[in-house]
């Protein structure tokens, strides 16, 4: 038995300005791939222990993640790509990919259902397993093309494996000469706010999240995989989706129908109400001075690089200068040329450096200029360490040179690359601990959330003018299908199924 397994990850912002080249995805092929893969916490690493448990053989053409960020290059797409048509041709018996389900390219808005459509094209009998992000948009494509889909059933994502192990086990019913599965999808006009995604606290998503766990328990249920989507993706099918595999296509579709209905029931529950961000600093020094311990946290969702954010947008900083905030530790700035001058002038040196702000955001209506701050270099070193967990445990990251500027009211990390605060890796590669802090600023919406978290005296959301805002306003949608809610307070959805609660 011969099984193609291959990983692509991007999740496209196709309002980033910042791009996604070939050398974005880090890309590791064939034998390199296998070694990057196995015993991974991801659906990859799943697919390869299904597959050495049945003596496969195992073909790996590629294994690739870029953060998120503008549309992927065409070369880049072709270049990660063709090496899994090409292993497909040579013949197999499944495949198994690990994909995100929101990637778009310069040409192609669905590059995963592309990449299926190819697939099937060569080797229309042969099954298609896929995992997907709970952020993927998914698409008739994906459907039309694959066997079984399955998506993540946390945000923060930390169920990776468990998704691919739950595709393997329903790939191996296939193998074993099992009837194929049936997949339905259905689509409600809701383009979900990233922030009303949490799986960990109560609300809708969670909610329908739960109640996908016991519909999977039902008979002939296999699989039901509510996705909320990536709404910050000018293509015609982003938003809301729900993927049911079952044993037939009444079952399917009857099971679909009914997440849809309960979508779609609570649907202003998946809009976000964003507060200015004058109010937001201001309550962060009201909790700052009341009961409890530990730094205030303060995440700054409107430049989240694991949205296609730039990692640079000063706003947050600056509103806590102007209001006079003092113990702030705030970082990874991504701005490689800041690095470069605090590195000349060396630790110990004092100096006025402009950070930040560096990209163009006109097309959302921000015209910063770089942050001119004064202050005295304390760091310059490699910005290296290893995740802790629990999400991407193990993953070895390079923010590339990184530098600590001390002010008087601040200490700002500022690295040559960005990074979401996967760990306190971040901070203690430089040499910062960040619960000594009285105020934590992090570029982050939720990734963070589990290490930083629970060290916080409480958690306040900061909207910043940078493109992965909440207010959904800010992006001038020209592709998406309309109407679409919230935007279009008048979208209509058929409730077929209205009586059945989540």
């Amino acid at each position: 038995m011969r099984i193609v397994i291959a990983r692509v990850n991007h999740e496209t912002n196709t309002f980033s300005p910042v791009r996604t080249p070939l050398g974005a995805f880090n890309p590791k092929w064939d034998a390199d791939a296998l070694a990057a893969a196995e015993g991974s916490a991801t659906a990859m690493g799943a697919f390869i222990d299904f597959a050495r448990a049945r003596d496969a053989e195992i073909v790996t053409p590629v294994f690739a993640l870029a953060n998120p960020s503008g549309p992927v290059e065409d070369d880049a797409y072709e270049a990660l790509h063709q090496p899994i048509v090409d292993a497909v041709r040579k013949g197999c018996d499944a495949i198994l990919l690990d994909l995100h389900g929101a990637m778009a390219t310069r040409t192609f808005d669905d590059g995963e259902g592309e990449l299926l459509r190819r697939l099937r094209a060569i080797v229309p009998g042969v099954p298609i397993g896929v995992a997907l992000d709970l952020h993927g948009n998914i698409t008739e494509a994906m459907i039309g093309a694959a066997d079984v889909i399955v998506g993540f059933k946390t945000y923060p994502h930390v169920d990776m494996r468990e998704t691919g192990a739950h595709v393997a086990q329903l790939m191996g019913d296939i193998l074993d000469g099992g009837e194929r599965p049936a997949l339905a999808w259905r689509h409600p006009p809701i383009l979900a706010q990233t922030l009303k995604m949490n799986t960990t606290q109560s609300g809708v998503m969670s909610d329908l999240v739960k109640a996908a766990r016991r519909s999977e328990s039902e008979p002939g249920v296999q699989a039901v995989t509510i996705f909320g989507g990536f709404p910050i993706a000018d293509i015609a099918e982003a938003g809301v989706s729900v993927v049911v595999v079952a044993d037939t296509d009444n079952l399917a579709r009857r099971v679909a129908d009914r997440f849809a209905d309960m979508a779609w029931r609570r649907r202003e529950e998946f809009t976000y109400r964003e507060e200015t961000l004058a109010t937001s600093i201001t309550t962060a020094k009201r909790s700052a001075e009341g009961p409890g311990h530990g730094p205030v946290l303060l995440l700054d969702h409107g430049d989240n690089c694991m949205s296609g954010g730039t990692c640079d947008v000063m706003d947050v900083i600056e509103e806590a200068q102007k209001q006079g905030l003092s113990g702030v530790l705030a970082g990874p700035i991504a701005d490689p040329d800041a690095v470069a001058a605090m590195a000349m002038v060396g630790v110990g040196a004092e100096i006025t450096v402009s950070v930040g702000n560096r990209h163009d955001l006109s097309a959302i209506g921000a015209a910063n200029m770089p942050l001119s701050l004064t202050g005295t270099v304390t760091h310059v070193g490699d910005g290296d360490y290893v995740i802790s967990g629990p999400t991407y445990t193990g993953m070895r990251c390079s923010m590339g040179r990184v530098a600590v500027l001390e002010t008087e009211w601040a200490s700002i990390l500022v690295s040559e690359l960005p990074q979401e605060p996967w760990d306190k890796g971040v901070f203690a590669c430089a040499g910062l601990d960040p619960a000594a802090s009285r105020y934590l600023i992090l570029k982050s919406r939720m990734y963070c959330r589990p290490v930083f978290e629970p060290m916080a005296r409480t958690v306040i959301e900061c909207g910043s003018a940078g493109v992965t805002s909440s207010k959904l306003g800010l992006f001038a949608f020209k592709h998406l299908a309309r109407p679409i809610y919230p935007l279009d307070r008048e979208a209509a959805f058929g409730e077929s199924m209205a009586q059945n609660e989540c």
